[in-house]
């Protein structure tokens, strides 16, 4: 088929992509190739690839892709991606944006559930075949504070509010937001966190978020605040936040992201008390790939007709 569009899968589980590029109709369309994530594409493949869904890419790849106009990436946030020196200007990028709008929010209000109800004690206690009773703290009546009201974040207004749970947040428009008593701009971040019970970090990874968290905004919350990272690890200063846990300036901190992954056995975050850590299991899903494909199989059609894609990465904000 010497005429149609030739697209390349490069991900360990490319049978949801084929399988939703089927069910759209595009088949006939295109000519699709599938690469595992510890290969290489080859000569041809960059010669050919005109879209492309990934994980990521190293440098030097992309200039070497002549014929590439559009790549979706398979994750929401794409600072890697940015991050490459010879990002083609020309390339269209696209990111996951959404697609974790089912998971994230529940693992969220799990963390919450984590910090509030006494299971986990009582999981110890009964090995222990110990009877222990223990009082499990309302989640109704405190306050979140969602900094990052995207699709993610008002999704968690909109359960956390179910609960019966004030929600405050900051937006870069500060426009209102459903289920939200408050909106700010990310100006008026300070005054939102000297509110929260609890701070939920969902913001992208660019300059302007780098450390976000530091020791100042540290000082802001409440010595009764928890802080949950569920956005990118570089928001928070890990320094700071050790401190600040330490010194017991804050409750402690259930972090899901972090600069390094896997966070490495020395990494103090493992062993300072009041510091959860979870593997990165906020966006996971069992049908994760089902759903990314289905983001990926509208902006193929729309790529197939010339019509503006979706989700497409503004490179000026970072995301």
């Amino acid at each position: 088929m010497p005429d149609s569009t030739r697209v390349l899968l490069w991900t360990d589980a490319p049978g949801p992509y084929q399988a939703a590029i089927a069910e759209a109709g595009l088949a006939e369309r295109v000519t699709v190739e599938a690469i595992r994530r510890s290969e290489r594409p080859s000569p041809a493949q960059c010669a050919a690839a005109e879209a492309m869904l990934a994980w990521g890419a190293p440098p030097g790849l992309l200039p070497a892709m002549p014929r590439l106009r559009w790549v979706q990436a398979l994750t929401a946030g794409v600072e890697s991606w940015l991050a490459l020196p010879d990002l083609p200007e020309r390339l269209v990028l696209t990111c996951a944006r959404g697609t974790h709008r089912q998971s994230m929010p529940e693992n969220i209000l799990g963390a919450l559930f984590a910090l509030t109800k006494p299971y986990a004690e009582a999981a110890e206690d009964q090995k222990r075949r110990q009877w222990t009773r223990r009082i499990a703290v309302p989640l109704n009546g405190q306050t979140l504070a969602i900094l990052g009201l995207g699709a993610i974040g008002q999704e968690v207004a909109r359960l956390a509010a179910a609960l019966g749970m004030r929600v405050i947040g900051t937006r870069r428009t500060g426009q209102p937001v459903a289920h939200v008593a408050e909106v700010h701009p990310p100006e008026r971040t300070n005054a939102v966190l000297a509110l929260a019970d609890f701070v939920l970090l969902l913001l992208p990874a660019t300059r302007a978020t780098e450390s976000f968290m530091d020791a100042a905004r540290l000082a802001h919350m409440k010595p009764t605040a928890w802080l949950l990272n569920f956005g990118r690890g570089a928001l928070i200063d890990d320094a700071a936040l050790i401190a600040a846990v330490q010194q017991k300036r804050i409750a402690g901190a259930v972090l899901d992201v972090f600069r390094q992954e896997p966070l490495p056995p020395e990494h103090p975050f493992w062993s300072t008390a009041g510091i959860r850590v979870l593997p990165h299991i906020g966006g996971m899903h069992p049908d994760r790939d089902r759903i990314v494909a289905q983001l990926f199989v509208d902006n193929l059609r729309r790529f197939l007709d010339g019509e503006p894609l979706s989700e497409v990465v503004n490179r000026a904000t970072g995301y």
